[in-house]
């Protein structure tokens, strides 16, 4: 298994509305830096924050399956299709853009932060579909109480969010000085963004520590299962996103 960890350094970064919305990249948009492009259909990836509050003014999507999954605060959303919602702590909202939408948002503080992430489905296709806005709160998603940690399926089985794009998704906390182990099957990766704490991957190459904010890409080639141990004076928080290392059909040319 190949382990390799992209520190804050290493990723992109933005920000809107004057600089009221601010954003640390670990996978940005062509040109913006980050040392990592893409991970087969996972095309964007951005944590955001927003002290108080920041708005984004309407603007247009198309093919794209974009999720936005909220940490703290609220985030308000108004699109073309008539939408009008807010999202709390732990809730998410998904737009499959299909042939194309326009939507606006809101980050609500204080001290407001969270996800938004773009899945790249077989891109001719999706254009042609109908757009869609779907939402989604914290206890519409299953949990497992494991052995010293908490695991939340955001996408995969049992969540009620369904993508054209083969990927799954989860918020994984861990009790201090203990273990999370994570199945991965061969020819897909696993992203990892600690967003609480820092901690350790252990592998059949050995052992990967990081730090909070670091962004961690595992591969596998066979079927393995690495393991997320947290140190004995703190917990981890990672958000992990399971999908194939390739697709077969053709991805957006990114540079």
């Amino acid at each position: 298994m190949k382990v390799a960890v992209y520190p804050p350094a290493r990723q992109a970064t933005g920000s809107f509305d004057g600089g009221k919305i601010t954003e640390q990249k670990p996978i940005g948009f062509p040109g913006e830096g980050s040392a990592v492009k893409r991970v087969g259909p996972l095309f964007y990836w951005s944590w955001f924050h927003a002290e108080e509050e920041g708005y984004i003014p309407p603007h247009p999507h198309q093919a794209f399956e974009i999720l936005t999954y909220v940490i703290k605060g609220k985030a308000e959303h108004g699109d073309s299709l008539g939408t009008k919602s807010t999202v709390g702590e732990g809730g998410a909202q998904v737009m499959q853009t299909g042939s194309g939408v326009y939507h606006e948002e809101r980050m609500i503080g204080p001290d407001m932060h969270g996800f938004q992430i773009w899945f790249e489905p077989f891109l001719s296709e999706a254009s042609q579909k109908t757009p869609t806005y779907n939402q989604y709160e914290h206890q519409d998603f299953p949990l497992l109480h494991g052995e010293g940690y908490l695991k939340k399926t955001v996408i995969g089985e049992g969540s009620p969010i369904q993508l054209d794009a083969d990927a799954n998704m989860w918020d994984v906390q861990v009790q201090p000085g203990k273990l999370y182990r994570h199945p991965l099957a061969g020819g897909r990766s696993l992203a990892a963004l600690a967003i609480e704490g820092s901690g350790t991957w252990l592998t059949n190459g050995g052992e990967t520590s990081f730090r909070e904010r670091d962004f961690i890409l595992l591969h596998a080639s066979g079927g393995s299962e690495p393991v997320l141990k947290a140190p004995d004076e703190n917990g981890l928080r990672l958000i992990l996103i399971d999908v194939p290392t390739e697709v077969d059909y053709p991805l957006y040319p990114k540079g």
